[in-house]
């Protein structure tokens, strides 16, 4: 590659990667502060919070992978330079956003007394679990908004706009956690004393603090989709358009099938872990917390190389979109090697950040170490599924993921934990195993090439006129 191309590239990269990198950044170490006001309230606490994190990540990914869809879709249009196609599009995004959010809050609400038993979550901590779950899902609505909606805007360039609204989003739930968590208490505050309220809700002001953030996010999202310069629903029709939606579900529909086969799995993973008790419960959801943080690097360069991607495939730029693709894994594969040392050194002072129970922190530093080496090789999975969603193909990341997942992670810790009667460490070392399968195959198909406009089939899954 020329270096006048090299530069090009990396200047493509960097604006649309840094806002996405920086508003990730922000949100972690908000969930960073997060997790620690709760683990101060003892390993239950965390547990508590910790018992449905699955469930939560498996039905927000449905919205995820709905606005997928939809980013493939607004790529290639604004690629093609068909912005009034895009425009359409946004409104139907906003007919399936309101659509999601109402059937995913009728379908949790009623369930929220039962999920923490179905996760075999131990008798004392259901009852917080349960409520938290069910606070959590009152705005269903304005979340699958600010989901959705964040993708559409990044889809047609613009991840500006959702790192300052998730940003906002993020500080106000930890201004209302330090509110509503605590007790009214005496702060030290350079030699300065004063009096802090709190409203002394624990786990339930941990709940009702994110529910009130989402809305708030919800509500920003969308005034910021409608101001929008470039991708504005404004005028158009919110009736169902077969015509842009069929495309977005084609590509959507495996990447639902790939995000509720990985999330279902994540939900069983997590149940035979919280068999093993609130330690390796509170571990294993703190080391996912903290382990976040490594993952940035990966997760905004793969939203880079969706839209980048999808554009050069719009254009049928073949060459562009070879040479973004190259830099891109180059690129990822540099940082997250980077990112696996830092982990791996670090591990135990993370852990010691959020809870002071020895016996949590000494699990999960040995279980972030063991992490730590699969990096980069997770990193360059991120990024070819990201490169997969700019063209549309997503049933291969669906099939990969699925193999994985329930071949090798589910099965796994099957074997060693329920059966052979192993710990959390054996857990994750199936987990690892997961990353690394998934990674190889991946990694397999990309290298045979077909996924290139004119190599690949499907090629109905370009945007129509």
């Amino acid at each position: 590659m020329r270096s006048q191309e090299t530069k090009k590239y990396l200047k493509l990269i960097a604006a649309l990667a840094w806002p996405t990198i920086l508003e990730q950044v922000l949100a972690t170490l908000v969930s960073y502060v997060d997790t620690a006001m709760v683990g101060a309230l003892g390993k239950n606490a965390s547990a508590a919070v910790g018992a449905t994190m699955t469930v939560n990540w498996m039905l927000g990914s449905v919205v995820m992978a709905l606005g997928i869809g939809f980013l493939a879709f607004i790529a290639r249009s604004m690629g093609a330079g068909r912005q009034d196609q895009a425009r359409r599009a946004a409104a139907q995004a906003v007919t399936t956003a309101l659509v999601t959010g109402l059937l995913l809050t009728a379908v949790t609400l009623p369930l929220a007394r039962y999920i923490p038993g179905w996760m075999r979550a131990d008798e004392e901590i259901r009852e917080d679990a349960s409520r938290y779950f069910f606070i959590l899902y009152v705005p269903m609505v304005f979340r699958s908004a600010a989901l959705m909606f964040g993708t559409v805007l990044r889809a047609s360039g613009d991840t500006r706009t959702p790192m300052r609204v998730n940003t906002a989003t993020n500080l106000i739930n930890a201004v209302l956690n330090f509110l509503l968590i605590y007790d009214t208490r005496t702060l030290d505050v350079l030699g300065v004393r004063f009096t802090m309220p709190g409203a002394g809700m624990g786990v339930t002001g941990a709940a009702v603090a994110s529910a009130l953030a989402f809305t708030c996010g919800g509500i920003w999202m969308t005034v910021s989709l409608y101001k929008s310069p470039v991708i504005s629903p404004k005028g158009c029709s919110y009736r169902p358009d077969r015509q842009i939606l069929m495309p977005c579900f084609r590509v959507a529909l495996p990447s639902c099938m790939q995000r509720l086969a990985t999330s279902t799995g994540y939900v069983m993973f997590s149940s035979m872990i919280n068999a093993l008790g609130p330690v390796s419960t509170a571990a294993h959801s703190i080391a996912n917390t903290a382990e976040s943080a490594f993952y940035i690097p990966g997760w905004g360069m793969q939203t880079a190389a969706s839209t980048l991607i999808g554009n050069a495939y719009g254009e049928g730029d073949n060459k562009k979109l070879s040479g973004l693709a190259r830099m891109l894994l180059i690129l990822e594969f540099i940082v997250m090697s980077l990112s696996g040392l830092v982990l791996f050194f670090g591990a135990r002072r993370l852990m010691g950040l959020f809870i002071r129970d020895e016996d949590v922190i000494d699990m999960g530093t040995k279980v972030l170490r063991m992490v730590a080496v699969s990096e980069p090789i997770y990193g360059v999975a991120i990024i070819i599924e990201g490169i997969f969603n700019g063209i549309g193909d997503t049933f291969h990341s669906f099939l990969f993921n699925a193999l994985g997942m329930w071949g090798v992670r589910i099965l796994g810790t099957f074997i060693f934990v329920n059966r052979l009667g192993f710990g959390l460490t054996a857990a994750w070392g199936c987990m690892i195993a997961h990353n690394m399968a998934l990674g190889l195959m991946l990694t397999i198909k990309y290298l045979r090439g077909r996924w290139r406009p004119g190599e690949q089939k499907g090629a109905r899954a370009r945007p129509t006129h």
